[in-house]
């Protein structure tokens, strides 16, 4: 077997303990995975359609106008291999103001992350990332049996960079990438434009970092910045972008990343591009094109969190300052319970996630899917008189 191909065996160490002394490894968390769901019913088409789907951060309004018509265009070309693709990478290239060999397209960033993990932590390479964070990555990182080294979050549930840093030095040989999810997944947090250049600079410059920006378009906070910038000046970072969430293409399966040459080199042998359908890749450019529909998506679903977070302050319940399309509210008892008692709602509602069993992560909806979710809330929890 080609040694570039093969899945070198790893060992696998749930929350290393940094030398020095910064990350703390929890009773049973070597070897911990996500805490397995029970396996959902079965649901027709009709039932789906009526259910609330609050679960997995999508955009609940579809995709506009304008891909919807760029998509039934190209079915012209569902029979065909070597099809126009619309110029999609192209159109990311010029969205971004990179060169084209700067781009990398994937089945929806989760293929770019999982191909970075591959083609990264190859030889026993470590990955630095934050607890709590996106743990379908870390599942991937299971799978290879790769190590991962995780820093808690910060008590306001911000990712603690200082700390990441020293984990990274004190590892530095070790670390094959850093992952930072801003805003992060579950918990809606950025790191800001700062806190980037922080941990750019205080890590050894060939470390790659993963920033993973898949929530990027519903930031609004000012000191909040994309990294592609960073590309460009030559950094080892890789930027993930996906077309799931702001532009409604979550089932279509579409995503990028923009990294300099040589780190696509790494990944790309690992990618399986005919992942990528001919339909998707021209409702990619037409929602690039497509500003005011993003707009519309993210004043809309701004202001569904701040009216759902207040009613939820209001009840007792805190809720964890978001800037993604999802927050994350404080229940004072397991999840796991809660999610089936909301199916028997007829609402779907986030998993749980490893290091805040206590917290449930809840996608923006419609305003009457919202309106359900509060209704549903306050028939399944009872009043109490102060927010934690």
């Amino acid at each position: 077997m080609d040694e570039k191909q093969a899945v070198s065996r790893r060992r696998f160490v749930g929350g290393v303990t940094s030398a020095l002394g910064l990350l703390t490894l929890k009773p049973g968390s070597i070897g911990a995975q996500a805490p397995a769901q029970a396996p959902r019913p079965q649901t027709t088409p009709d039932e789906y359609d009526l259910l609330a789907k609050l679960a997995n951060n999508e955009n609940p309004y579809g995709p506009p106008e304008s891909v919807m018509k760029a998509m039934t265009g190209a079915f012209k070309y569902a029979n065909r291999y070597g099809y126009p693709d619309g110029g999609i990478t192209e159109a990311i290239a010029k969205h971004h103001g990179v060169p084209r060999e700067n781009v990398m397209l994937g089945a929806g960033s989760g293929a770019i992350l999982d191909v970075a993990g591959t083609a990264l932590l190859e030889g026993d390479r470590r990955i630095v990332s934050a607890e709590v964070s996106y743990d379908v990555l870390f599942q991937h990182v299971t799978a290879l049996k790769a190590d991962q080294i995780k820093v808690p979050l910060l008590p306001d549930y911000r990712q603690d960079i200082p700390a990441t840093i020293a984990a990274v030095r004190a590892n530095y040989r070790d670390v094959g990438m850093v992952y930072l999810c801003s805003p992060n997944n579950p918990t809606g947090r950025v790191v800001t434009k700062q806190e980037v250049a922080q941990l750019l600079d205080g890590i050894p410059s060939d470390v790659p970092v993963l920033i993973d920006e898949a929530y990027f378009h519903f930031v609004d906070d000012p000191a909040y910045a994309t990294s592609v910038p960073y590309v460009l000046e030559g950094r080892q970072v890789i930027v993930c972008r996906t077309f799931s969430k702001i532009a409604a293409l979550a089932g279509m399966r579409l995503g990028y990343c923009i990294a300099p040459r040589s780190l696509i080199q790494r990944m790309r042998p690992y990618l399986d591009g005919g992942a990528i359908s001919a339909i998707v890749k021209w409702g990619g450019v037409a929602a690039l094109a497509d500003t005011a529909s993003q707009a519309w998506v993210k004043k809309t679903t701004l202001d569904l969190r701040a009216r759902t977070g207040a009613a939820l302050t209001a009840y007792g319940y805190s809720v964890v300052p978001s800037d993604a399309n999802f927050f994350m509210v404080h229940l004072r008892r397991p999840v796991q319970p809660v999610v089936e008692a909301f199916r028997t709602k007829g609402i779907l509602v986030g998993r749980p996630f490893p290091g805040l069993p206590e917290h449930l992560r809840v996608s923006i909806g419609t305003g009457p899917e919202m309106d359900r979710f509060v209704a549903a809330f306050k028939e399944i929890f009872p009043a109490v008189k102060a927010a934690n």
